[in-house]
């Protein structure tokens, strides 16, 4: 595949950091090397000696002097290798993609740690997307992906979507203004990028179907798109079996993953994957070295630990037991079994099969926004107006978004009360 193609003109001009590959061979080499071309500073003058970090089950993650040593000092602008590791056969055994065969000239699957997938998503926008492009996405979307995009000056085109996420048949309308056997013309204005949230959407959800992803990968080969499948809900899918991934599609290099430890983990320690073909890893890697540098070594050494410690079945353990999907499936229940008693005459909505959150409708209300901000606030209820979620944020949204992850069902059922008794004075 011709990655040339879909790289903006500030991507194709980065060049790998002399230092910073210094750097990563340096920590290749063995302990015999005398460097003194890296910057780094003297670990011996930093203040923290060690440090113990208590497990919930009891286990402790330790850092002697040497691990904290090495977790305070600069690292690999991709990640920490033993991490990588660990997350590359996790990939490859949740999701069995076809690149993982490949050979790495020819797109093969590769891996990056970023700060957050936050970072990881703005990272790929800043290689992918020109002013002028025309992105591809179904809003309602996520508010930070919207803020993101909309500063790069591309068009952003919806395509419309439903509880069962983007609509295949809706989406090959949209493209229907483009000749397939056009779109690698320079003058050509055909989308080059289709970005989706797969499962749990925030803020609708919403979860795509296996045979809904087959039917838009279809037509991402139709046109040559690439596909930015951004999942950091994947690990809180509440029915099994869990959905097959674009990337377990992805048998043209096309797909470009980000995956979240924030909701599983910790959303402090902010660790994110960009899993995708290893040309455009290693561009967003370059992206990488010229930012942040890298994401923090102590929280990946942490987070590294514990996998380990783990192993892969303690890890799904973890997130099919009492600390995730158990918990977010029970709080789901207990704020639809809310919404049925407080809301079903004056509200709609779709029972989500993923996620943390419930999209609702608010009838005979054309927009929210005035409702919550302000009438929301002194009846002491608060929720997220819809239009904050849309491209045009200043068009009139009858839709509300409630979190189920963080109030206890006995908070959500008395939210919705006073939610509903607003909804009749309004009315």
């Amino acid at each position: 595949m011709n990655y040339a193609r879909f790289l903006t003109a500030v991507s194709a001009a980065r060049k790998p950091s002399p230092i910073r590959m210094l750097t990563e061979l340096q920590q290749r080499s063995p302990p015999s090397l005398i460097s003194l071309a890296g910057g780094a500073p003297n670990p011996n003058t930093f203040p923290f000696q060690s440090a113990s970090i208590k497990l919930k089950n009891g286990q402790t993650l330790t850092f002697d002097d040497a691990a904290m040593k090495r977790a305070l000092q600069y690292s690999a602008s991709n990640g920490i290798p033993e991490l990588l590791t660990w997350m590359k056969n996790l990939q490859k055994d949740l999701h069995d993609p076809p690149t993982a065969s490949y050979a790495p000239e020819n797109g093969q699957m590769d891996m990056c740690v970023t700060t957050g997938s936050q970072e990881g998503l703005c990272k790929v926008f800043e290689m992918l997307v020109n002013p002028g492009d025309n992105v591809l996405l179904d809003a309602p979307t996520y508010s930070g992906t919207l803020a993101a995009l909309q500063p790069l000056g591309c068009n952003l085109i919806n395509v419309p979507s439903d509880q069962h996420g983007m609509i295949p048949a809706a989406l090959k309308e949209v493209l229907s203004r483009w000749d397939p056997s056009e779109v690698h013309k320079p003058s050509s204005t055909a989308p080059k990028i289709l970005y989706t949230i797969p499962n749990g959407g925030n803020p609708t959800g919403a979860s795509m179907t296996a045979q809904r992803k087959q039917e838009v990968y279809e037509l991402a080969r139709q046109y040559d798109m690439l596909i930015i499948e951004d999942d950091p809900y994947f690990f809180l899918q509440f029915d099994k079996p869990w959905a097959p991934t674009f990337l377990s599609m992805d048998v043209d290099r096309r797909i470009i993953r980000t995956d979240s430890f924030s909701k599983i983990l910790s959303s402090g320690l902010r660790i994110g994957f960009v899993t995708g073909p290893k040309p455009l890893v290693d561009r967003v890697v370059l992206h990488i070295q010229a930012s942040t540098m890298h994401t923090s070594t102590f929280t990946q050494l942490m987070v590294s630990q514990l996998l380990h410690s783990w192993g892969q079945e303690g890890f799904l353990q973890h997130i099919e037991g009492h600390s995730c999907i158990d918990f977010y499936r029970k709080q789901r229940d207990a704020m639809i079994t809310s919404a049925d008693k407080w809301l079903k005459d004056v509200a709609e909505w779709h029972t989500p099969s993923a996620g943390m959150f419930l999209w609702i409708k608010l009838k005979g209300i054309a927009d929210t926004q005035q409702l919550i901000m302000k009438k929301a606030l002194e009846k002491e209820v608060l929720l997220v107006p819809g239009g904050v979620f849309m491209i045009n944020s200043s068009d009139p949204c009858p839709y509300v978004r409630a979190a189920f992850s963080l109030s206890t069902p006995e908070q959500i059922d008395e939210a919705f009360r006073r939610l509903s008794s607003l909804i009749k004075e309004a009315l």
